[in-house]
């Protein structure tokens, strides 16, 4: 008896062009792990740009060094309207812990700028390998305790801070929150969890299914990715390093984007599963036929959209529940 292939679930036609486009810009460039890491972060921004143009126009963008443990840190604010003060979506973007920034992110942190009608704050936390764990997620959690200090100055509602991220932000917006916690500092009211990253884990299936190369993000990707972030692989025992295997009662409401066709699907099932078994409340969503970085896919592809529109709807009750 042969074995039966069971196929693999379709791409949305709209990101089937955008992993296309992806890979046919990334293949002008030698592969990253042949790069100095500082030269695959200018092939990242250069590779992301086109996606970064267009979308909402703010009424007011500024930028501000934070003091850190670690020394000063940038952000950026979005402000989407004159209204002050206005409550706070902090962003922390993805790539690894090691590639991107705020300006990769920049539409991105727009478009929930004026979809959910919140002023949004990028970070741009050190990167790995000059910064290895926990350094990142330290500038993070220093970060956000001074927008608590600063609000007010800032034109900042902090008593609305939901944080969030994609991939390695979503990694360090689960540790903040779980750090803060336990410093009894309810600083966080909510979660917004995109492709995140809960665990060093080679062996789920979806990296099986979709860790090859058809879908953007690869094993070979996430290897190099833990390889510049971890210090000793001791540390992918540490909770605030995979934080699925952490305490998490007491966490903050979360909303999650899934993707389907992702290196990271399991982990983000088991996740939601783990969030809600701590009696966390947690709306999530798996987009059909997505990858991981999907959401930049958004001057393209109407999951893209749909996925942004649900999340700024989200955001908005959380809003609302804070200020009946």
């Amino acid at each position: 008896m042969s074995d039966v292939v069971v196929p693999l679930p379709p791409l949305d036609p709209q990101i089937a062009q955008f992993v296309t486009r992806m890979r046919a810009d990334s293949a002008k460039h030698p592969p990253r792990e042949s790069m100095p890491v500082s030269r695959a972060r200018e092939v990242a921004e250069i590779v992301r740009r086109p996606w970064t143009e267009g979308g909402p126009v703010m009424a007011e963008t500024v930028e501000h060094l934070v003091p850190t443990r670690h020394g000063p840190v940038r952000i950026r604010i979005y402000y989407p309207e004159t209204k002050r003060p206005l409550p706070v979506f902090f962003y922390i973007h993805g790539g690894g812990w090691t590639l991107f920034s705020i300006d990769t992110h920049d539409r991105l942190m727009r478009e929930y700028a004026v979809k959910a009608g919140m002023a949004v704050v990028g970070i741009d936390y050190t990167r790995a390998p000059e910064a290895r764990f926990p350094r990142p997620l330290e500038e993070t959690i220093d970060t956000l305790r001074w927008l608590g200090r600063e609000s007010s100055a800032l034109g900042l509602d902090i008593s609305t801070l939901v944080v969030g991220g994609d991939s390695a932000g979503g990694n360090l917006t689960v540790a903040a929150a779980l750090a803060l916690r336990e410093a009894g500092e309810p600083l966080i009211t909510g979660m917004v969890l995109n492709y995140g990253c809960y665990e060093v884990d080679f062996l789920a299936g979806s990296v099986l299914r979709y860790g090859g190369g058809d879908y953007l993000l690869t094993t070979h990707m996430m290897l190099w990715f833990f390889h510049q972030y971890m210090r000793t692989p001791e540390d992918a025992k540490n909770p605030l390093m995979s934080p699925l295997h952490a305490r998490l009662e007491g966490l903050p409401p979360a909303f999650m984007a899934i993707t389907e066709l992702d290196v990271l699907h399991d982990q983000n099932i088991a996740m939601e599963q783990a969030l809600k078994a701590a009696g966390v409340p947690v709306e999530a969503h798996v987009y059909k036929g997505t990858v991981h970085s999907f959401l930049e896919a958004m001057s393209i592809a109407d999951v893209s959209v749909r996925a942004i529109a649900e999340t700024a709807d989200w955001l908005k009750r959380q809003v609302a529940s804070r200020n009946p």
